[in-house]
């Protein structure tokens, strides 16, 4: 898709990048700087961004990647900016996890698993909590996670594999070998 929309300035395939990813993205960025309209902004910033500089797509290896950490650099200057006027901690970080099903007794019983699983990756460190959403909720891969976030992908792992633990012992969810 980069490859046409960056030889071609081809608006479909710029269309169809912008449906795949405005969510995801004013997600990601909702998630570092806690305004839906800001991140939603910042999300038209990487795509009119990506239009106006279109020719340089061509030497990406990764857009997913390339994306997300367009993103994170805008959400990022936008708090360098916002920080002389109001105070932001990472320790604010939220992570939705929303479930839909068909019974009710399902949508309760989901219901207060979500309720649990929410409090335990709220109780997260931050960074911690912004690989696990990335990965879970984004679908990313721990490679792109790493280049995202400028980590090693065996920091991800660990992170993660500690995430997944607290997580668990939280909603008191055992394994047995």
């Amino acid at each position: 898709m980069a490859e046409r929309i960056g030889s071609l300035g081809d608006e479909q395939a710029y269309k169809a990048l912008f449906r795949l990813f405005y969510k995801p993205l004013s997600q990601f960025a909702f998630s570092i700087i806690k305004s839906w309209e800001s991140a939603e902004e910042i999300a038209s910033d990487v795509f009119l961004n990506i239009w106006k500089h279109r020719e340089r797509l061509l030497q990406v290896d990764n857009l997913k990647v390339y994306l997300y950490v367009s993103t994170k650099n805008i959400a990022l200057n936008y708090l360098n900016k916002a920080a002389k006027t109001q105070h932001f901690s990472l320790d604010n970080l939220e992570v939705d996890i929303s479930v839909n099903h068909a019974t009710p007794e399902q949508i309760y019983i989901s219901g207060e698993m979500v309720k649990r699983i929410e409090a335990a990756v709220n109780d997260l460190p931050p960074k911690r909590k912004m690989i696990f959403k990335l990965i879970r909720e984004d679908g990313l891969k721990y490679k792109e996670v790493a280049q995202i976030l400028d980590i090693s992908v065996n920091t991800i792992d660990v992170h993660m594999a500690q995430a997944l633990k607290k997580i668990s012992e939280s909603i008191n969810l055992t394994f047995t070998k």
